[in-house]
Parts: C-alpha cells; structure tokens; sequence
C-alpha cells in the first residue's frame, strides 16, 4: 500500500507536535507567528534555541517556498520543513542544507514521522531580527535580570541593540527562550497597555534633562 499523506495542515500539527515533544523535550508551540514577510506555520522553542517549522502536506506546491525559506533563515536558530511522502525524494532541492527534514507518511489513518535529515545550526540567521521577536515587556524584564539600564527614552531598537552588546549571547538565547516559554497571549495585550502607561507616567514626572536616570521609553512596544 502506498504510504500518501492525506491528511491536511490543520490535522497534521497536533501529532507533530508530540513527536516533536518526544524529540526535543521541553518545548513550547508558536504558530502562525508573523516571520519577515512571511508567516512561519510553527515557531518551536527550546530552553536553548529557537526553531522555524513549515509544514506542507502531499497537496501543497513549492510555489512560496523560496521566499519562505528565506525568511525563516533571517530569524531562527534551526529550520525544519515537515512534508508529506511525495515531496521527500525531492524536498532537498528546496530548502538549504542546514534545514532538517521531516517526512509525514500515513497508514491506516496513523501519521509516521521521520528526520530524513537533522537541522543544522542556521548560518544565516541575524541576531538583531531573533531578538526582535520579544515584546517590550519581554526584553523590559530580561534588562531587570542583567542588572541594565532602562533606557526610559530610547526606542526598542535601541534597547535590542543594548542586550545584544552587554549579555553574553548564550545567556541573552536562554533568557529569550525563557520569556517565550513564559509569554501568555491572553494577558500580553493588558501587560504592553500597562507598560505604556507607567513608562507614560515615569515620563511625565521626570522629562528629560531634569536629571533623572532615564530608563525606558513608552515607545515601540
């Protein structure tokens, strides 16, 4: 019997994600996370590092793929694409050598998972956009672990650009991968409004040039 994925994106995620969790351990799902000028069907992070994951099942095309791949690279330690039997002879002429590959294959309405190839540490990725992928609060409370300013009037570029230069970078991944293991979608939208207003007050009470410390700015959130 031939072994065709069948099965579409929405059925295939949730069996991934437990051989992925029997995989790599602890781990926390992202998905759909907005990656460059693309969209990353999942982003998986580990204590240490973090991975960009397309899926594409029997029925999907490499018409995007191209772009795709180059965003991904842009962003995350390791890539992987899952795709379903028919693409695995041929998936390799896709996607750069440093990407895992993962083949879905379907028996009896049983989804197997296989690594045809593990991932290899992305040699493209920029550390200015994997930091970018945390929210003011985020990079706020990893500052208050390092003992670092709070740079109160300066943009959240800036404030990127401090962590990268005052914490060890294997530090700076633990704690980013912290903080999203950490990150609740349901509260993060009342805990940036909250942010802004005291950042708004703190602000108000000690303008520039009165002689404060600065810390950080209401902006860019």
């Amino acid at each position: 019997m031939e072994r065709r994925l069948t099965a579409h994106d929405s059925s295939i995620r949730e069996p991934l994600f437990d051989f992925l969790e029997e995989t790599y351990g602890k781990i926390r799902i992202l998905e759909e996370k907005r990656t460059g000028r693309a969209r990353a069907d999942v982003v998986m992070v580990t204590p240490s590092a973090i991975f960009g994951i397309e899926i594409k099942s029997d029925g999907d095309s490499y018409a995007r793929l191209a772009g795709q791949v180059k965003n991904y690279d842009l962003y995350y330690d390791y890539n992987i694409i899952a795709v379903g039997s028919s693409h695995g002879l041929h998936v390799e002429e896709h996607v750069p050598e440093w990407w895992g590959i993962i083949t879905i294959e379907e028996l009896d309405g049983k989804l197997d998972f296989y690594f045809l190839r593990r991932p290899k540490s992305n040699p493209k990725m920029q550390k200015e956009r994997k930091i970018s992928i945390l929210w003011r609060p985020e990079l706020a409370r990893i500052q208050e672990k390092n003992h670092l300013p709070v740079y109160r009037d300066k943009s959240k570029q800036f404030v990127q650009a401090k962590l990268l230069e005052q914490v060890p970078l294997g530090l700076l991944w633990q704690q980013v991968s912290e903080e999203l293991f950490q990150r609740d979608y349901q509260m993060i939208g009342e805990e940036i409004d909250a942010f802004r207003r005291r950042e708004k007050s703190k602000l108000s009470r000690h303008p520039k040039g009165s002689g404060r410390k600065k810390g950080l700015s209401h902006r860019g959130s």
